[in-house]
């Protein structure tokens, strides 16, 4: 689902049993940090495939299962592993946790781009999710626990918005003259400031569980479940164009330079979605927003997969992603206890499957579909639910 809300749906804690954490200025800065490097593949897929594409002649299909790869990493670890790293962090200190989930992300991208064998590089790209996995699950889930979920997760969404400008500004250009490895140890080198960061300042909020085993693991209502279906299906549909868009602009003839200047005016777009989330938390209905948003992704997918002119290209591929951060954060501050793995596994590698055999436009259409299926899910949402996640 992505990108998300808050907590891994076994560890969803009573409202009485959270926190109203607020946080310094130190550890806002270490919580931002996680979630830009947790959320790394929000800002990289264009540049990630069609770095894989261009640079090392892979085709489509096995482009696309690469980040795949690392998404599936990154759900499983979420999961599975993050109910037990939460419970562990009753007793382990947080901070070391997400440290050696990223730092152990930052081997795991820079011998990605280091290996000849496709064998090799799709193991790293999966250890690599399942690392950035745990240490985003437990950063999200630290978020979840502040005072204001939904205002936290814009801000986060802000320093995402601004991370993006400066890796989709820089990191084109640095494949284009250094070659595809580049790539690698530009994302090995995030995830190792993020680490570093997270070390020296990722903040520790204590958990208090009931004794009573059904306080750890109560069972969620349907609705939440729709929800997560929701949001999941938006993810997908994000992952799935988002893998593409840059070589859909190369081979329709716009040029790596045209293709680079929409990518960093998407970067600058994606300033505004979080901050708007934030300034309408109490203007906009939450539902109506969810509601909403996979309507307006289809109509840019269709836009970017079947339009023919640069400009429609470029104005539908910069506010694309704008429409998930501004969904998202609504999603994170409806469903705060909920499981921060939103991140459709097959999106990649479904794409790469429609371009390599039906082409481009085929993803528009496949972006259509999976936006039905996430208003279907969202429109079963009752129009209120009670902060502990039952319908009311």
């Amino acid at each position: 689902m992505d990108h998300d809300a808050a907590l891994t749906p076994g560890l969803a804690t009573p409202a009485t049993l959270k926190t109203q954490a607020g946080f310094g200025r130190t550890a806002f800065v270490a919580l931002m940090a996680a979630h830009c490097a947790g959320m790394v593949d929000l800002v990289a897929l264009p540049v990630w495939v069609a770095t894989l594409i261009g640079g090392l002649g892979l085709d489509a299909q096995h482009a696309g299962a690469l980040p795949t790869l690392f998404l599936a990493g990154v759900v499983a670890s979420s999961a599975v592993c993050s109910p037990l790293l939460l419970r562990l962090s009753a007793r382990l200190p947080a901070r070391a946790l997400v440290t050696a989930g990223f730092a152990l992300a930052a081997g795991a991208f820079y011998g990605a781009g280091a290996a000849h064998a496709y064998a090799t590089m799709a193991s790293l790209h999966l250890l690599a999710g399942l690392a950035v996995g745990c240490s985003l699950s437990i950063a999200h889930g630290t978020i979840g626990r502040s005072a204001n979920p939904h205002r936290l997760f814009a801000f986060a969404g802000f320093a995402l918005g601004a991370f993006s400008i400066a890796f989709l500004g820089l990191t084109p250009l640095a494949v284009a003259a250094h070659g595809a490895r580049a790539f690698f140890v530009i994302v090995a080198a995030v995830m190792a400031v993020a680490a570093l960061i997270s070390a020296l300042a990722f903040p520790s909020v204590p958990i208090t569980l009931a004794a009573a085993p059904t306080a750890a693991k109560p069972r969620l209502a349907s609705p939440v479940w729709l929800a997560i279906a929701g949001v999941s299906c938006m993810a997908l549909t994000q992952a799935m164009l988002a893998s593409f868009v840059a070589r859909i602009g190369v081979e329709r003839g716009f040029g790596p330079a045209a293709v680079t200047a929409v990518l960093i005016a998407l970067g600058l777009v994606n300033l505004l979605p979080a901050p708007l989330a934030a300034l309408t938390q109490r203007r906009l209905n939450a539902r109506a927003v969810v509601l909403g948003g996979p309507l307006a992704q289809a109509a840019l997918a269709l836009t970017i997969a079947f339009g023919s002119g640069f400009a429609p290209y470029a104005a539908a591929t910069a506010v694309f992603p704008a429409v998930m951060i501004f969904c998202h954060t609504y999603a994170f501050g409806l469903l705060a206890r909920l499981d921060a793995s939103g991140r459709a596994a097959a999106g990649p590698l479904l794409g790469g499957v429609l371009v390599k055999h039906f082409g481009y436009g085929s993803l528009g259409c496949a972006a259509l579909v999976v936006g039905a299926l996430a208003c279907c899910c969202f429109a079963r949402i009752p129009r209120s639910i009670e902060s502990s996640g039952h319908a009311s």
